[in-house]
């Protein structure tokens, strides 16, 4: 372990207090050091991670092995494999629509915090210092965490950097600082997962009482990261980014949003094929049929983004297009879809044997052996668990685009269920739609949640994830955060908007597929518009334009997978009933909007919503560029 004396940092004075009464502080600055911690040590196979809990003994929270390809960390309690999607509450007074933490446990944090800071100072500790976002796009941040937790420290390093002490030294300053300590998970919570963000001043304090890093290695830091535009004027983009290179060299980016298990992940993976090199279109629930595709040379794929978008003022070039910028260092990568050798060799391979160890979540995996993505461990007996992920260092990954970006196309992912004539559903939506600006703003303002999301623990029926599919992360109002991306839209005339499904087009099981035909679609057409005998106003008309035919690589498709109200096993009736289930969605997530402070342009819009206006109402709105 290198030494580095970090009384010499400006840290923020209750952290420095802390690390100050601490038996031992092993400042890290790279993660290769971080990697025996995580194992309990050097030469050490595998390490449990335990916390003595007053009246409980000592609990296992997590066991760690150093595998072949890094280490594979597996949570006691399927519980923990998973983001809740209600462990944030806010402790400070500042303007916020989320919930306090004074309002759900009734009494003021500051008496938690107080203990926290006082446990932790009894600990062994790691710290290390990292950026949130981008230097000159973000925040410096520490990190605390207690020594026995290396594998969370490891994860937070891969997932935000780790700054060396060379970086350290050039005016690190933090305004955003990550307490963990697990063990109040059970002496204060219930075992629930829990995150508490306590804004004060120009300091950003995050306190995660969970090992899960979902919700506070990743998505705490994105709301770090939102805070902070939300009073500065700028958007972080729940979205992955990704440029696309036609067989015929035209380029076009594309950015794809949406709620938790929306596809983001997965835009940036190449289209899975059948093992006689066919695509696999759609698989008819109800006859078996299988449809397929054949697409000889797909687009080659250079990353940008995965999950987290920087659209910084200091980026922007007044063209009309949005730019964008990767937020991360590392991205936190969903397996779920990959049950079998063979499914993504790009990505197996990549993970099978990286360039650096990389950090293995929900994985079935043994000391010493290879962590194989595919080998999911099962929540119970033939139940694997839905949430297996692989944290991937951006560094690592082919071609990944390090330079900021201009986006001509963003997409919009929405998981669907099957919609049938006797069990109608949501799952109206074709093969894509194509989106006017102000209908694109309103999808980000609802967010469905959508069908079987394997990100987080489950809730009953159709939930949002709201504003710009980011909301559950952050700390401030819903109304600003509106009123920032309805700006950014304005202000990006120029780029267009469409509608992804993924899981099911009415009756056709289809995966991701949709999204990615999309892409290799739109990518060849470049940047020609849709003429009018192409489109059509779809049925529902939330869904926009419904295109009217659509032919790839030579093959068209069968107009039942672009507007699902002819396929013969769904029909008019349940469409419309399923548009019924959008609408009232809708009207229930946009109507808490309409604040004094919405912008009167975004009232409109919501307003013509709520009237059942017309496609062509939401144009006149908003013109696009």
């Amino acid at each position: 372990m290198s030494s580095f004396n970090w009384k010499s940092l400006n840290l923020p004075a209750d952290a420095r207090t802390l690390l100050a009464k601490a038996p031992e502080v092993l400042w890290v600055q790279s993660r290769e050091e971080l990697i025996d911690l995580a194992c309990g040590g050097p030469g050490l196979e595998k390490f449990n991670v335990r916390y003595d809990v007053p009246e409980k003994g000592p609990v296992l929270e997590a066991t760690v092995a150093r595998v072949r390809n890094g280490i594979v960390v597996n949570y006691a309690e399927p519980y923990m494999r998973r983001r809740d999607p209600d462990c944030m509450f806010i402790a400070d007074d500042q303007p916020t629509d989320k919930t306090r933490f004074r309002q759900r446990f009734g009494y003021d944090f500051q008496t938690l915090r107080r203990e926290t800071l006082d446990w932790l100072a009894t600990q062994r500790l790691i710290a290390f210092g990292f950026v949130a976002g981008r230097r000159g796009m973000g925040a410096d941040a520490l990190a605390v965490i207690p020594a026995n937790a290396g594998f969370f420290a490891f994860a937070l390093s891969q997932l935000q950097g780790i700054c060396s002490g060379r970086e350290l030294e050039q005016g690190f300053s933090p305004a955003a600082v990550i307490y963990v300590a697990p063990p109040f998970r059970h002496t204060h919570f219930n075992g629930k997962q829990v995150v508490v963000h306590n804004r004060v001043d120009e300091l950003h304090e995050m306190f995660a009482y969970n090992l899960y890093p979902g919700p506070s290695a990743k998505k705490g830091v994105y709301g770090v990261l939102l805070n902070r535009g939300e009073r500065e004027g700028w958007i972080t983009a729940h979205c992955s980014t990704v440029q696309v290179i036609t067989p015929y060299d035209n380029v076009v980016t594309m950015m794809h949003e949406g709620a938790s298990g929306g596809g983001k992940s997965e835009m940036l993976e190449q289209v899975h094929r059948e093992p006689d090199g066919r695509l696999l279109l759609g698989r008819n629930i109800i006859t078996g049929e299988k449809r397929y595709l054949s697409i000889p040379r797909t687009c080659e794929l250079q990353p940008v983004t995965d999950d987290m978008a920087l659209c910084h003022p200091s980026i922007q070039d007044g063209s009309g297009y949005l730019r964008v910028t990767d937020a991360e260092s590392g991205w936190f990568v969903r397996v779920n879809h990959i049950r079998e050798y063979g499914t993504d060799p790009y990505l197996e391979k990549l993970t099978a044997q990286p360039p650096q160890p990389l950090t293995f979540l929900s994985i079935d995996a043994v000391p010493n052996s290879r962590a194989l993505i595919w080998e999911h461990i099962e929540d119970a007996p033939g139940q694997p668990c839905p949430n297996p992920r692989v944290i991937l260092p951006r560094s690592i990954v082919p071609g990944v685009v390090d330079e900021p970006v201009t986006v001509d196309i963003r997409s919009f992912g929405v998981r669907t269920p099957p919609c049938t004539r006797t069990n109608p559903t949501y799952g109206i939506i074709g093969l894509f739609h194509v989106l006017p600006p102000a209908l694109a703003w309103l999808w980000r303002l609802v967010a469905p949640r959508g069908f079987a999301n394997p990100s987080i623990v489950e809730q009953a029926g159709m939930s949002s994830e709201g504003v710009g599919s980011y909301w559950p992360f952050a700390t401030g109002r819903r109304v600003a955060h509106a009123n920032l991306l309805l700006k950014q839209i304005v202000e990006t005339r120029k780029v267009r908007y469409i509608l992804c499904p993924n899981q099911y087009v009415g009756v056709w099981e289809a995966g991701f597929m949709p999204q990615w035909i999309a892409r290799e679609y739109l990518a060849r057409r470049g940047h020609a518009k849709f003429r009018s005998d192409q489109i059509q106003p779809a049925r529902c008309t939330l869904l926009g334009y419904a295109m009217n035919s659509l032919t790839v690589e030579g093959t068209a498709l069968a107009k039942w997978f672009l507007q699902v109200n002819t396929q013969p096993e769904v029909g008019d009736e349940a469409y419309d009933s399923g548009a019924a289930i959008l609408y009232d969605f809708f009207e229930r997530e946009l109507k808490p909007y309409l604040e004094g402070d919405l912008d009167p342009l975004g009232r409109r819009i919501i307003e013509c919503c709520l009237n059942r206006g017309d496609v062509e109402a939401y144009e006149r709105l908003l013109p696009a560029g």
